[in-house]
Parts: structure tokens; sequence; C-alpha cells
């Protein structure tokens, strides 16, 4: 099938079966765009709607994100993971505010933090109407299926192979009805699991689907046993029942988020509080939990103390802080969790 022939059963598909009612694709600006695609970046679109939905009514233009504080921007990421991405968009939203213009070019838009060839093809098409190819995890999977090509696609050349592809078969004319087709092809069809191939335009074109290989494609990455690190996460509330919190490092994980003060063992935690003169009235070790980032497994114990005498430290400013339900802040899921069921144990007692 000739480029021109892919391209119009894929559009013809979207102008009938696309989806047009996302929130990002209702008055589109540029800065619209690249929020929705760093939120998009490894985040299924059900996930991202709320999210961008909570973030667009409070920050509606780069100016108002540019001008906010990193720590009022977090809460409204919060739960949403890959934190660094916000931070990222924070630190992007200042430079451009700071030039005074939205770059289009791809070189401005990959020399800027967080924003990779595929985020960027994506904005220039679909923002400014400039045709650039994308290869995104959606539009990944319909190349792999419809070449038949075998391999992990993180591997260099073939990697390089899918962007040829892409290239070659990204249109001139109505590119950013191309890019979002692609984009629901592989998000609504061609999906990892039970691919709807039977009602797929390219069907009758697909290689994996001729030879009997879709469920085989893309190739899965190589498996690899991911290390497990255990950690302690104080609990400690006070008479008010508000949870003490500190603020984690600007970089690394849950980095610029506030968190539970973390502890190599039971022991550890007891010290800490020992020297900080927390006199605890009761405590309990809670079932422990896993939560599994991309390159090791968390494995956590909380450890819930009680306390009703004032505690005796001084506070760091801005680095620590007694917890109520109240507050917005930026917490990492886990967190987030243990201070709901916290706060949930509480209202029934």
């Amino acid at each position: 099938m000739t480029p021109s022939a892919f391209q119009q059963k894929v559009l013809t598909w979207f102008d009938d079966q696309g989806r047009k009612d996302l929130p990002w694709q209702q008055n589109i600006t540029p800065y619209r765009v690249w929020l929705s695609e760093i939120m998009l970046q490894q985040t299924q679109v059900t996930t991202v709607i709320p999210y961008f939905n909570a973030f667009i009514e409070k920050f509606p233009t780069l100016e108002s994100l540019a001008s906010t504080p990193i720590d009022e921007v977090l809460p409204y990421w919060s739960g949403l993971g890959y934190y660094a991405r916000a931070r990222n968009l924070h630190k992007t939203a200042q430079i451009i505010h700071q030039q005074q213009r939205f770059p289009d070019t791809l070189e401005e838009l990959m020399a800027l933090a967080g924003i990779g060839q595929s985020t960027a093809g994506a904005i220039l098409s679909i923002a400014f109407n400039k045709s650039h190819p994308i290869l995104d995890g959606n539009v990944k999977r319909v190349l792999t299926r419809y070449k038949a090509i075998a391999g992990w696609t993180g591997l260099s050349e073939i990697n390089k192979q899918l962007w040829d592809i892409s290239s070659e078969l990204t249109p001139v004319e109505r590119c950013a009805d191309y890019t979002q087709a692609m984009m629901d092809l592989g998000a609504t069809l061609c999906t990892r699991s039970k691919p709807a191939c039977q009602v797929c335009p390219l069907t009758g074109h697909c290689l994996a689907r001729i030879n009997g290989t879709v469920s085989l494609l893309p190739t899965p990455k190589p498996k690899k046993t991911l290390p497990v690190k255990q950690v302690v996460f104080l609990l400690l509330s006070n008479q008010d029942q508000q949870i003490f919190l500190q603020k984690r490092p600007p970089t690394g994980i849950w980095g610029g988020l506030w968190s539970l003060p973390e502890f190599d063992s039971i022991e550890s935690a007891h010290h800490w509080c020992l020297s900080k003169n927390v006199a605890i009235t009761s405590q309990q070790v809670l079932p422990g939990l896993r939560h599994t980032f991309s390159h090791y497994h968390l494995d956590y114990t909380p450890l819930a103390i009680q306390t009703n005498s004032p505690i005796n430290f001084v506070m760091e400013a801005n680095q620590s802080l007694w917890y109520n339900a109240e507050l917005n802040l930026g917490l990492a899921a886990p967190i987030k969790q243990l201070l709901q069921q916290h706060n949930s144990e509480n209202k029934h007692d």
C-alpha cells in the first residue's frame, strides 16, 4: 500500500470514528497541546482527562503556570506519577514565557526539558499544522504490526526503522488530523491485548494480521528482575490527628513532593523519635505494601505512632509541616493513600 493510500484509509477512519471531543482538542493552543502531550506520556487518556481539566482551570495560560511557584503546581500533578514531567513542565513554561513566543521548530522544542522528538512532532503537527512524524507508544504498536517488525522497539536499530516508516507515511496535508488518528488507532483499536483487527482500516494490509503474529508484536522488552528496596514510613500523628510530613529533595524519586519521614528500619524510626523528644503514647506496625517504579520495587512498612505531647524540635522553614486533609499539597500516590486511610480511620473512631 502506498503512503497516500495508507494516509487516506487512516484519515477516512478518523473522520468517521476518531475521537474529537477530548478536552485538549477544544480551543487548541500550543500551550494546551503541549500540556496534554506531557500528561499523556506513559499515561492513559482516561486517567489524564480529569487532571488536564483541573490543571487548565487553575493554570489557563502558559503565563499563569510560569508565574506560579512549583510548590503550588505539584498538587495538581499529585497522583499522576512521573513527577519529573511536572518539574520540567514548570521549568519550560518559565523559559518560553521569558522568550515571549512559543517555539515552533523541532530544534527549539527538543532543546526544552521534557520534550523529545515525538512530543515535539505532535505539538508541531497539532498546534502549528506543520508536518512532522511522531512515534509514541500507540504509533509504535500500529507501525510494528503493520510492517510486522520483530525486535524490541527500545533497540536503536528498531527505533530508527520505525522513525523512517513514520516519516514516510506522515502526510503534508491534514497532518494534525493524521497525527491524532494514528494515536487514536493505537489507543482504541490496535491495543496491546485483544486488538479490534476486524474493524481496523488497515486490516487487509497489516502484515502481522496476515501472518497471524499480532499477539507477538510489538516484541516485549526483555524481562529483568527488578531490585527491591525496603523502607519504613513513619505516620507520626499529634493530638489533633495531624500527620508530620517532610519535603523531599527537588530531584530524584517524588522530587519536590511532601512525604512521610523515611527510615531503613523500625529501630531507626524509634531512634529518630527519641532524638526529637517525641513521647510515644501508642504505636502500630501496619501491613506492608508495594509500589513499583520503572526500575525497582519499593516495599514499604507504615509505622503509625501517636503522640499527645508537643513536639519540641524546630521545623525547618518550608521543609516540614503538620498535615491535615484541608491542605492541598503535592503528594505521591502511595503517600496520599496512607494519609487518606489514616484520616478515614480516625473519622470512624
